[in-house]
């Protein structure tokens, strides 16, 4: 015996209205917003940021294995060093070293992010840059519908803190964060003299995680500004060209 449809029980009288809704902002998505999907002939732009100043640092080191798998799959990498970058808010936005990091996130297509984890979090380094990067620069998003890979290095035995912290932190910066992520274990162990990383498990899943961040962003960079488009923020704007006309006929 089937079960009846879920949908039909106790649905009551049939109300598809949607009386609070602009039908003039209102969009339905459909496929052919897509098509724009696989035209740009321009190599792929990531930024890559870590978060340790140390000499030798397994989160920079990390990064440049990063680098160096984003440049043989095709993409075009800038690695930012967070070096002298003053405290947020301790400086105008004018200072040299926060524009560098501006134009870098303008300028980027999709991100990776690399923090040691310390005292069970990313680091205040990595978070600072993170801090510097507005939501919006004007009619500019610097990190909005861009996508987004997070790795993270431990001293001791495998941890996810910083890697959930920096997931909540894409959400809050409207990126599109990957699904997968790398986290280095007693990351003193997976790295030789000379800074490479060692053939490892971790290394491999370094490998996954570039790869798949270089599919999500050749799939999605197109088509960025249109995922992030959204109802209220067009009734927003809409309410304010209004009232500025409005206030012109006065």
């Amino acid at each position: 015996m089937s079960l009846p449809d879920p949908s039909l029980l106790d649905a009551g009288p049939a109300d598809d209205s949607l009386p609070h809704i602009d039908p003039a902002l209102f969009q339905v998505p459909t496929a052919a917003q897509f098509a724009p999907v696989g035209t740009a002939r321009h190599a792929p732009r990531f930024l890559l940021l870590y978060g340790s100043l140390r000499e030798r640092s397994y989160s920079k080191l990390l990064t440049l294995e990063a680098a160096r798998l984003l440049r043989a799959m095709g993409g075009e990498v800038r690695v930012f060093d967070p070096a002298g970058l003053p405290l947020p808010d301790s400086v105008p936005e004018s200072h040299p070293k926060v524009q560098a990091l501006r134009e870098a996130a303008t300028w980027a297509e999709g991100m990776v992010w690399t923090s040691p984890e310390r005292h069970g979090a990313m680091t205040g380094i990595l978070k600072a840059q993170i801090d510097w990067i507005p939501l919006n620069v004007g009619a500019v998003r610097p990190t909005q519908g861009k996508t987004l890979a997070v790795m993270q290095v431990s001293g001791g035995s495998q941890s996810f803190n910083a890697v959930n912290q920096m997931r909540v932190l894409g959400r809050w910066m409207r990126m599109l964060t990957i699904p997968n992520q790398s986290s280095v274990a007693k990351a003193y162990l997976e790295f030789d003299e000379a800074g490479r990383m060692k053939p490892s498990a971790y290394y491999e899943r370094v490998v996954d995680v570039m790869e798949e961040l270089m599919k999500f962003t050749l799939l999605t960079r197109e088509v960025a500004p249109y995922l992030v488009d959204r109802y209220s923020e067009r009734r927003e704007s809409a309410a304010e060209l209004a009232q500025r006309v409005n206030q012109r006929s006065l």
